[in-house]
């Protein structure tokens, strides 16, 4: 087959099939004595599962499971896919998290105090007086952003979108985030990895907090959930022509 010949199946350039053997997402093509690419079906099933691969995981690990196959490290390759089926299970527990709390809201008063000894222990951001950063039931920036895998200025940028609204300890200025900012906190963060802009995470929080519609929102998680459903679909999918693959390709050199 020529570049031509495989990059029809997929609706891709020949260039672009040229520059996946270049950066070793497919193994090396044969040439012929005139120096033309020559392509098997081994290529042919490499580039199946390799966009099949950044369907499922993205580029950056697409690249790497096919690098890791080509380098003859199984282990790594499986390695890299359990990392992006642990994320896609991470973003499922949150969204249920999230939902959940959407639920309890909507069922409840607006205003609740948080629970006694709900959250973190007290920290250094702050005196340990109620409703100041470091008192029960409050965390600090620090420990939100670790709790998300977050940077704080990931977090301050959220207030000052609207996001969040933390309490300020009057003499520090440090921020102590309630019960109500984790559970906005996770909707943000839930929303921003699927692709949400932080204008409209603030009109979904808002809705949250004023307990009126929640269509906007119910349509935002459905919308996730879809993609989430569709990301489990494309990996059963990469996991197939993968195996492919490496039936098609042997032991050897790819084991």
């Amino acid at each position: 087959m020529r570049p031509s010949d495989l990059a029809r199946e997929h609706g891709l350039s020949a260039q672009a099939v040229r520059n996946y053997e270049r950066d070793g997402f497919i193994p090396p093509a044969e040439r012929t004595s005139s120096g033309y690419r020559v392509y098997t079906e081994v290529h042919a099933a490499a580039l199946r599962a390799y966009l099949a691969l950044v369907a499922a995981f993205g580029y950056a690990y697409g690249g790497r499971i096919m690098h890791a196959v080509h380098e003859g490290d199984l282990d790594h390759a499986f390695t890299v896919i359990d990392h992006g089926h642990g994320r896609l299970l991470r973003d499922r527990q949150t969204l249920d998290a999230v939902r959940e709390a959407v639920g309890h809201l909507t069922a409840t008063a607006r205003e609740q105090e948080p629970a006694p000894g709900a959250g973190s222990a007290p920290g250094a951001e702050g005196s340990a007086a109620p409703g100041r950063p470091g008192a029960p039931g409050l965390r600090t920036i620090g420990e939100l952003a670790h709790r998300l895998d977050v940077t704080p200025a990931t977090l301050r940028n959220w207030e000052e979108a609207g996001i969040l609204t933390p309490v300020r300890d009057p003499e520090t200025g440090y921020r102590g985030f309630g019960a109500n900012d984790v559970r906005d906190a996770d909707l943000a963060h839930l929303l921003r990895r699927g692709g949400y802009p932080l204008e409209h995470i603030a009109t979904v929080v808002h809705q949250i907090r004023t307990a009126g519609g929640t269509d906007e929102l119910a349509g935002a998680l459905d919308g996730w959930q879809r993609k989430l459903t569709a990301r489990g679909r494309a990996m059963l999918t990469a996991a197939t022509r993968l195996d492919v693959y490496l039936n098609t390709v042997g032991p050897a050199p790819y084991r």
